[in-house]
């Protein structure tokens, strides 16, 4: 057996994402607050009778601002404010911190066997649910049978498409025992990275109602709750991590703008606020008692035209949509140069060894972009919605591919959503999977495979461009699975050659992620994914 407890070695290009973050965790770091304001003695007197400066009170809740959540079922989460309000409340096998190192949570160590096709995972022996039953084997196993169970419509069941098994040793109890062992089909380098999804929480087996019931194992237990106003938490005193949570009350108070949500960061009525519109972002750099954070992620918009309808299913379509827009300009208009250009795939600059430059983006060909609809029947041009979420940079992005587009003969009517409506709605008109014409922000993830395997292979679950290509599934296929790195490496080259080519996605830039909090906070390291980010690290300041 091959031990790693939590610890695999990572390619080359990890280390430069940790050598990336850890310097602008220093830099946030060095930031200090304001001195306080020297007493002022009362005129005319000929001593001084001035009370002495007060203290500020030590903060012993932390206020978070956050957009209304639409769904609190873990497996069906996907929002930064849905996934934040949950990793308070539940608790995953495994952890990724801000460097996108395996970190352990409920899982004390996960133990590869020889052939890679079994792993085994110790849990935590005081971790217990909020409502004081022990966290099992029986959980666990609950937890991913769901997550894999084809028949149960949950987008992970692709993702746990390779589990065989999940079970407690032979012979032992599952209610009792804290241990479970994960059974592969094919070996998967990444698994770990996988037990560490976004939607794999544990949940408690048998529970009726997942979006509710709030029994998790977490460090803060929900209070109350209003859907469209906010969240209130307290701390898990029985919590199994000496030192968290480090504040007695966590609050998600829900903002439906991002302004608003800034300026009540400004005014004192939140403490933290993440993911933001860059021009809001930097109104904030300057401001008073306030510490900005930015990180570089992996994070991407992705601009997609569904391949598997017009005018989407005409290559020459898919061919002007790329030629007609100026992703450099995208990248220094929208983002304001903080991030990175994009290249039509998910496999960006970060993932340094698996990133490829052999096949660049065409230059923008305004003509050729015209000649091409009207080749394919748009010779008077082609007008569609475009569906985009309310959140980061994204309306701003649809607005600079209007005017782009328009110049090649594509007018878009952009149609503005609010984030959770967008990716929770069963209305094909305002769902992130239906849309003829779409942007989804998808957040950072510690490998790439992840999004071949959810968003891009012929038949996965979150594939909302409907692409399907023999050739890239074969190479996705070989990533996913070899053992040997120099394979991969090349199969991820000639995946990043076929989506410049002909994938139906464009991918502008990959961007930072933003945030700020109030000094009398500390401990604050926010993740590329800003619902990951550990609030039950975060302290009052000292």
């Amino acid at each position: 057996m091959k031990k790693n407890n939590l610890a695999p070695t990572l390619p080359r290009g990890y280390l430069v994402v940790v050598a990336i973050i850890l310097f602008a965790v220093v830099l946030n770091a060095c930031a200090a607050p304001p001195p306080a304001a020297s007493p002022a003695g009362e005129s005319g007197t000929t001593e001084s009778t001035a009370a002495p400066a007060q203290e500020p009170a030590i903060p012993t809740t932390l206020r978070v601002a956050m957009e209304a959540p639409v769904q609190l079922d873990p497996a069906f989460a996907s929002s930064d404010s849905e996934i934040a309000i949950l990793n308070a409340v539940y608790d995953y096998l495994v952890d990724v911190d801000e460097n996108n190192r395996l970190q352990p949570r409920l899982a004390t160590s996960v133990t590869a066997s020889d052939d890679g096709l079994s792993y085994t995972v110790e849990l935590q022996p005081g971790a217990a649910f909020h409502d004081g039953s022990p966290v099992t084997a029986a959980d666990v196993i609950y937890t991913f049978d769901r997550l894999r169970d084809p028949e149960a419509g949950l987008p992970t069941a692709d993702l746990y498409s390779n589990i065989v098994g999940v079970a407690a040793p032979d012979g032992a109890d599952p209610a009792t025992s804290k241990t479970v062992i994960f059974t592969l089909q094919e070996p998967d380098p990444f698994f770990q990275y996988n037990l560490s999804d976004n939607h794999a929480l544990i949940v408690k087996a048998g529970t009726e109602d997942p979006s509710a019931d709030f029994n998790g194992s977490g460090p803060f237990t929900v209070v109350s709750y209003s859907p469209e106003d906010r969240m209130d938490l307290a701390a898990n005193d029985a919590y199994f991590v000496d030192g968290k949570p480090g504040v007695d009350t966590l609050e998600f108070i829900f903002f439906a703008d991002q302004t608003a949500a800034v300026d009540a960061l400004k005014g004192g009525q939140v403490d933290l606020a993440m993911r933001m519109a860059t021009p809001l972002y930097l109104s904030l750099q300057n401001e008073p008692g306030i510490v900005t954070s930015s990180i570089p992620t992996n994070g991407f918009d992705l601009v997609r035209l569904r391949a598997d309808r017009e005018p989407g299913n005409d290559p020459r379509v898919i061919e002007a949509f790329k030629l007609a827009t100026d992703r450099q300009a995208i990248f220094d208009t929208v983002t304001l140069g903080l991030g990175a250009v994009g290249s039509d795939s998910p496999i960006g600059p970060l993932y340094a060894d698996y990133y490829s430059t052999d096949t660049p983006v065409p230059d923008r060909d305004v003509v050729r972009a015209r000649e091409l609809l009207a080749d394919a029947g748009y010779a008077d041009g082609l007008s569609l919605d475009l569906y985009v979420p309310e959140s980061g940079d994204r309306v701003a992005l649809a607005e600079v591919l209007q005017q782009q587009w328009q110049e090649a003969g594509i007018n878009v009517d952009i149609k503005s959503i609010p984030e959770s409506v967008y990716y929770g709605s069963d209305n094909p008109d305002q769902n992130w999977l239906g849309a003829t014409l779409g942007i989804t922000g998808w957040g950072s993830r510690p490998y790439p495979q992840f999004y071949l395997d959810v968003m891009l292979v012929c038949d996965a679950k979150w594939n909302e461009s409907h692409f399907c290509d023999e050739e890239f599934d074969q190479l996705a296929a070989t990533a996913g699975t070899t053992l040997d790195e120099q394979t991969r490496i090349q199969a991820y080259k000639d995946i990043q050659r076929i989506l410049v080519e002909r994938g139906p996605v464009i991918v502008p830039y990959f961007f930072a992620q933003l945030g700020a909090i109030s000094n009398r906070f500390a401990n604050f390291n926010m993740k590329a994914f800003a619902g990951r980010t550990d609030l039950a690290a975060i302290t009052p300041a000292q």
